[in-house]
């Protein structure tokens, strides 16, 4: 539609307000109650114009044809500032001093010229609040405009905070109205970030000294993938904020992402490479960078002389940019000689590559997360977003406060759980048998779509044919649910027009991880619900910032770039010719087959990049046994880390805020990643770690910058072909596959075909098979690992920040009814032994775990969980049972 702004002819969408106008026309109105991120309210009059003679709020008025909009209008304008006055009067002086670019307050008393008010009355002394590390509360500034309440409950979904009192005395009180740390509040920063006046603030935006730069980034914490700005004071973080049209996180960010930026800065930061020069017994010493790469390349060559090529192995890292995971795996292959490179998604989303490609043809989720918005049903399965990804958590929420369904298959109550309309509280390790019920009943009741069965997916006959041995009460008494739960799951699921399927590490990290993918993908195939017009599809969520895209970029032993087998001649001869190098042809060991070949004496070197093994791998003694075993071990970390510790040589490396390159996120978008920090000290990024470690042994990789590698991996890989920094800075976030530099990338995957062999999805016949290890009389509990919210994998990064006032330490989750039997109290110590040791945890009674069964994470090494998790790793991908580790417990 069309109208005029001050004379100017704006046209704007149907369902656009007068403000979208406004705005469009280039002429500014200040608004205090408004966000774009909010549903407007219209409550504080200050956006007010003239339409007509009236006057009229802007935000709440909807654009007309042919409407005539004043900004400058009198009236309008003369009430706008009676309005503003009134609201500046019950504030102390000092709210106008806060400085106009933290301040929506103040930008509009600069707009009306108000330097003071003409009405006079009390003004409040309420105090502030400043309990919690990272939200600081000034009620004196509170003007109530009710945004941080919107914000928590619209985009956070968490509905914390409520405004209290009434008249002159209302203000903002998060929970129950006592200190904000006592409260609900999950720290995503979202009050903070929109509200007007200065009320809330941060510690970095209270520092009246001024930001020296800002630079736009992607977060380096989960696989989610948010866009922020980075505000830096003199070379430190001084604040981050979410960047608001960016695609993924829409303006909203998290605890991790949001605050926890302090470990940039800590003291233990490692500046300097470290070496021992006495052997394991010595200590590990400052050096310099050319006797570090010296001995380094030094022993390298040697071992790989004396043993052979494959007496090394390499793990690259999900931290890593896309760019440093190319040179790593080409320094493998092209410098080594070696296939035995691997990364971390070999230990959680291994059976998501090999699942998802077996089902539709490509190694990552099927949809973008904007499909999302589209979708009238999210079943989401083994997963708890709004812990591990909790971005894409609120923004589940919000589907579902505004109409979509939920079903939630897991075995611990997760917070998306209390909103569910079903709830599939199934036993650790019976996803199959669970899906396979599901899918039992979409077939008999006939939910599946026939059509698309019959014309775009193969396997069908089969499937049915194993489906009969999963009658519902079948599938229901391996899963330890009432099969009236599974069939209202089922029917949910199948009466829906945009089903979602979202799912997580509760999949994968299993013995039959792999067939767990396979059968929950089944479901989108049964209902038509993938490579349609419409389609929300399959999500995996990643765990760590760039899972994917090391993956993505040949960090694998039988994979190089975009997921070219190794195996295939063709494939390798094109990569020798660029390189100018042969490729090794025969796969190399996964993770864990490196570690037994240590121990065996197999592989002498371990090179270890941004991952504290020691710490997040299964069976964390085994994997202790292998490091001890090895001739020389290498590590770059920012940290001395438990893997540091045992490192024969430590290379300085430098975080996600100080490097430049590329990540992947979760729904296979590539997104630039900027450096905002100078490193400190020595500290290198890993991409020139290896440059100069491959030009110590006496090859060079080309590459010479970040740029230079994606270009090259662009040309050695049809997927990546149409990507490149320069096209990414332009254009923003690509998905791939993007295969050339006028295509757009794509978000929703075969709509025209699947990419598999016949071009088909591919239905699997999967059985249900019990788990790896199971419990016993010894051995009776099943423990689950998992992530909380406030800290990051290892901890490395987040146990230093304020995030430790969050969570100083790690707990057991234990079912009350488990604490009775065992006369054990919340806060209480007890001792969980597995059958590889035993470790010591503080115990939380929660009813979010089932009896018989205990959670906890693995983010302190105080508390070393992975030393108690399964040894048992799925045969097809290599990836450990994490999520199922039988134990005993007992009180200390």
């Amino acid at each position: 539609m069309r109208l005029s702004v001050n004379d100017v002819s704006v046209e704007v969408a149907g369902g656009a307000s007068v403000l979208d106008a406004v705005k469009a026309a280039g002429a500014v109105v200040p608004t205090l109650c408004y966000d774009e991120r909010l549903t407007p309210q219209g409550s504080c009059r200050v956006c007010l114009v003239g339409v007509k003679g009236r006057a009229m709020p802007a935000c709440t008025t909807p654009a007309a044809q042919g409407m005539a909009v004043r900004t400058d209008d009198p009236a309008a304008r003369r009430s706008a500032q009676l309005a503003l006055e009134l609201l500046v009067s019950q504030l102390p002086a000092r709210a106008l001093d806060v400085p106009a670019d933290r301040s929506e307050l103040v930008r509009a008393c600069q707009h009306f010229g108000v330097t003071a008010s003409r009405f006079d009355g009390a003004t409040r002394n309420a105090g502030v609040d400043h309990s919690h590390p990272y939200v600081k509360l000034d009620r004196d500034l509170c003007i109530a405009c009710n945004r941080c309440v919107r914000m928590c409950a619209e985009v956070q979904g968490t509905f914390a905070l409520s405004l209290a009192g009434r008249g002159f005395d209302t203000l903002v009180v998060a929970g129950t109205g006592g200190p904000w740390m006592s409260s609900p509040c999950v720290a995503c920063g979202g009050c903070v970030d929109t509200c007007p006046s200065g009320a809330l603030s941060e510690p970095g935006l209270l520092d009246p000294r001024p930001i020296s730069w800002t630079t736009t980034t992607t977060c380096g914490y989960c696989g989610v993938g948010c866009t922020l700005r980075v505000h830096v004071r003199d070379n430190e973080v001084a604040a981050i904020t979410p960047v608001h049209a960016a695609p993924v996180n829409r303006g909203h960010a998290c605890v991790k992402g949001r605050f926890a930026h302090a470990f940039t800065r800590s003291r233990d930061r490692l500046t300097t490479p470290l070496i021992r020069r006495g052997g394991r017994k010595s200590p590990l010493e400052p050096t310099s960078w050319d006797e570090a790469l010296t001995v380094v390349a030094t022993r390298l060559a040697a071992i790989r002389d004396r043993h052979g090529p494959d007496a090394i192995g390499m793990i690259s890292s999900a931290r890593a940019t896309n760019e440093e995971n190319y040179l790593a795996q080409k320094f493998a292959r092209a410098v080594l000689g070696t296939n035995n490179v691997d990364n971390c998604s070999r230990l959680c989303h291994a059976p998501s590559a090999v699942g998802l490609t077996a089902s539709f043809g490509y190694a990552g989720g099927t949809n973008s997360v904007d499909d999302l918005d589209g979708t009238d049903c999210i079943l989401i399965a083994g997963a708890n977003p709004t812990e591990a990804h909790p971005v894409i958590g609120a923004r589940i929420k919000q589907l579902v406060l505004r109409g979509a369904r939920l079903v939630v298959i897991d075995p611990r109550r997760i917070d998306l759980a209390e909103m569910a309309d079903v709830y599939v509280q199934a036993k650790p390790g019976s996803n199959v048998a669970v899906f396979n019920g599901i899918a039992r009943v979409l077939l008999d009741e006939g939910y599946a779509d026939e059509e698309f069965l019959r014309t775009r997916a193969s396997g069908l006959a089969e499937l049915t044919d194993l489906l009969r041995d999963y009658p519902v009460d079948h599938a229901a008494r391996v899963a330890g649910v009432q099969p009236e739960t599974l069939t209202m799951a089922a029917r949910l699921y199948g009466t829906a027009r945009r089903p979602a399927i979202v799912y997580g590490l509760g999949i994968t990290e299993h013995a039959h991880g792999t067939d767990g993918v396979r059968t929950l993908a089944n479901l989108a195939i049964l209902k038509g619900a993938v490579g349609t017009p419409g389609c929300c599809g399959v999500l995996s969520m990643r765990g760590q910032n760039n899972v994917q895209g090391a993956s993505d970029m040949g960090a694998l032993p039988d994979m190089l770039p975009g997921y070219q087998h190794i195996t295939n001649a063709d494939v390798r001869a094109r990569f020798a010719r660029h390189w100018g190098v042969s490729v090794p042809e025969r796969p190399g060991l996964r993770i864990l087959e490196m570690f037994e070949a240590a121990i065996a004496g197999r592989v002498r070197a371990m090179y270890v990049i941004g991952e504290d093994i020691a710490q997040t791998d299964p069976d964390s003694g085994n994997v202790r046994k292998a490091l001890a075993a090895c001739d020389l071990v290498v590590s770059h970390d920012l940290f001395l880390s438990r893997t540091a510790h045992l490192a024969d040589v430590v290379f300085p490396a430098v975080s996600f805020l100080e490097k430049d390159g590329t990540f992947v996120n979760f729904d296979r978008r590539v997104q630039r990643v900027r450096p905002a920090l100078t490193p400190p000290g020595q500290a290198k990024p890993d991409f020139d770690i290896l440059q100069l470690l491959a030009h110590t042994m006496g090859a060079e990789l080309g590459c010479p910058t970040p740029a230079d590698a994606l270009a090259e991996c662009a040309t050695l890989t049809p997927t990546f072909a149409g990507i490149s920094h320069a096209r990414l800075d332009r254009d923003g976030p690509l998905h791939w596959p993007c295969r050339a530099e006028d295509q757009p990338g794509e978000g929703r995957l075969y709509l025209d075909s699947f990419a598999t062999h016949d071009g088909r999805a591919a239905l699997a016949a999967r059985p249900y098979l019990p788990p790896g290890e199971q419990p016993d009389a010894a051995f009776p509990y099943v423990l689950i690992t998992g992530r909380r919210l406030v800290h990051y994998n290892s901890g490395s990064m987040s146990r230093r920040t304020p995030n430790m006032e969050l969570r100083p330490r790690e707990v057991l989750d234990l079912h009350p009814d488990d604490g009775a039997r065992l006369r054990i109290a919340d806060g209480n110590l007890v001792e969980v032994t597995s059958r590889r040791t035993a470790v010591t945890f503080s115990v939380h009674l929660t009813d979010t775990v089932a009896p018989g069964q205990l959670f906890t994470s693995f983010n302190f090494p105080d508390t070393p969980t992975n030393a108690l998790t399964s040894d048992v790793a799925e045969t097809v991908t290599g990836c450990p049972e994490y999520k199922v580790t039988a134990v005993s417990l007992r009180p200390v």
